[in-house]
């Protein structure tokens, strides 16, 4: 079977959008499957619905990478976006063609930089992961190339600063908070490192936008199943390495001026992304519903004997237990759009059940104690100020998470702390070292002693939770359920 390439493609039946040539107005520091079924696939259809007529050069962001395999493909792959909409299975192919070509700095430099050159360039955009942001003193101005991204970066804006050319949009895509604002801080410390001219750091500072952004697509990324990725190659009429793969769900909140909606070709194009003075109640959206329904409810429901999220979201309790969770206590606390919010619980809903992805509970169960902490607390603790009364499903949902750290002990060892489940099997919990070593010294206490003991940890929370009016109590009773009746009729007891 032929490796895909436009030749192929043309031979192959495809009726799909394809575009062949355009100008290259986009360059992308990364080349990973997120940005591929994400940034690019926003990109590829603004060409097809909104005439932007631009082509993204992908930037290898490492010294090993898929330049070579993007170019044999001429920048061409195929996206599948699958998942479930208002309970509707959905299995979406595009084939992305917004790509010209992919760039690899660690051997071709001067392509980069001869693209910060270019009048037709407008965009930059980065996902170098949550370590790529970083200022470090190892890179210098003529190193071929600097090793930080940042500096790179910086490189490339001196490059086009001293071209003569007009500044750009700077879209950070990297999963930290002010990505944005903390690219522009690395870059200005190596402006300085580096002694570059005053007017220069204007020029950056001045006539380039730096965004800092929220993005929301979960990208399993490949086909793993050899004969399905066997069966789509003998469907499509061709095979493709770089096939990748999304959920439906997208979501990109890009923090900037209202006049990005006009320099940018997302709103025309009817994508969902979205041009905001301050990403930072999207975030609270997102990590309060999304991750704080993950944390809420998936510790019970392991216990209740499920494994993967979408049959919690099949089962009438834990589906119900989320959704009260959501709907009477989540929402409520949050600064933004009540129907907005819960047009966002809805797309949860279906994200969880999505067909395609066998999201599995103990995966998300790492590093429980700091999530829980930093995805519920906050609602758990606005709650009970505004309404001056308990949340019962996040009250329960603490309980479960003692429960999770402390059902039927058998030992810590290296790898965690090895408890066991009420069908039988061993399972291993994941955590900081402190958080195991305090679980395991408390094995032999009473439930009243250990919820006493969690709650009054400040190290866990940061303050004294037992201090909460008729918390302890709360927990302990949640806790006496989930042991002697389970986690199901604990979870049920709240609805």
């Amino acid at each position: 079977m032929a490796i895909l390439n436009y030749e192929v493609l043309g031979q192959s039946g495809y009726a799909g959008y394809v575009l062949k040539s355009a100008p290259e107005k986009v360059m992308q520091f990364g080349e990973g499957n997120f940005l591929r079924a994400f940034v690019d696939d926003f990109f590829d259809i603004a060409n097809e619905k909104a005439g932007f007529n631009g082509k993204v050069v992908l930037v290898q962001p490492i010294a090993q990478g898929l330049t070579e395999l993007i170019n044999a493909q001429e920048g061409l792959y195929t996206l599948y976006l699958r998942g479930s909409e208002k309970g509707k299975k959905v299995d979406d192919k595009r084939v992305i063609s917004c790509v010209s070509r992919c760039v690899n700095p660690y051997g071709d430099w001067e392509s980069v930089l001869a693209l910060a050159r270019s009048p037709e360039l407008e965009i930059v955009v980065s996902n170098t992961t949550e370590a790529g942001i970083v200022h470090e003193s190892e890179s210098a101005f003529d190193q071929v190339p600097p090793i930080s991204f940042p500096a790179k970066l910086t490189r490339v804006l001196y490059e086009r600063f001293t071209a003569g050319q007009k500044g750009l949009i700077i879209l950070s895509c990297e999963l930290i908070d002010n990505n944005g604002k903390e690219l522009l801080r690395c870059v200005n410390a190596y402006i300085d490192d580096w002694g570059l001219s005053a007017e220069f750091k204007r020029w950056v500072n001045e006539e380039n936008i730096f965004c800092s952004t929220l993005v929301d697509r979960i990208v399993p990324g490949r086909i793993r199943d050899v004969g399905e990725v066997a069966a789509l190659a003998e469907k499509n009429g061709y095979d493709d390495p770089l096939t990748d793969v999304g959920e439906v769900f997208g979501f990109w909140a890009i923090e900037g001026p209202a006049e990005l909606n006009d320099r940018l070709p997302f709103q025309k194009a009817g994508v969902p992304v979205i041009v905001v003075p301050d990403v930072t109640p999207y975030k609270k959206r997102k990590v309060r519903i999304l991750n704080g329904a993950h944390t809420g409810f998936v510790l019970g429901a392991y216990l209740a004997g499920f494994d993967i999220v979408r049959d919690c979201m099949n089962d009438d309790t834990v589906l119900a237990f989320m959704n009260k969770m959501l709907y009477d206590e989540v929402i409520p606390t949050l600064p933004l759009d009540k129907e907005d919010c819960k047009n966002f619980a809805s797309a949860v809903q279906d994200r969880f059940n999505n067909p395609f992805v066998n999201h599995e509970l103990m995966s998300i169960s790492l590093n429980s104690t700091s999530k829980w902490r930093a995805r519920n607390m906050p609602t758990f603790l606005d709650y009970v100020a505004e309404k001056k009364a308990l949340p019962p499903c996040l009250t329960m949902s603490l309980a479960a998470y003692i429960a999770f750290y402390s059902n039927d002990i058998q030992a810590l060892t290296d790898r965690g702390l090895v408890c066991r489940r009420p069908k039988g099997n061993e399972y291993t919990v994941s955590d900081d070292r402190w958080a195991l070593e305090f679980f395991f010294a408390h094995k032999d206490d009473s439930i009243e002693q250990l919820v006493h003991a969690v709650l009054t940890n400040e190290q866990m929370w940061g303050q004294n939770l037992a201090a909460i009016a008729g918390l302890e109590e709360a927990v302990a009773r949640g806790l006496h359920i989930i042991r002697e009746q389970g986690a199901l009729a604990a979870y049920q007891s709240c609805l």
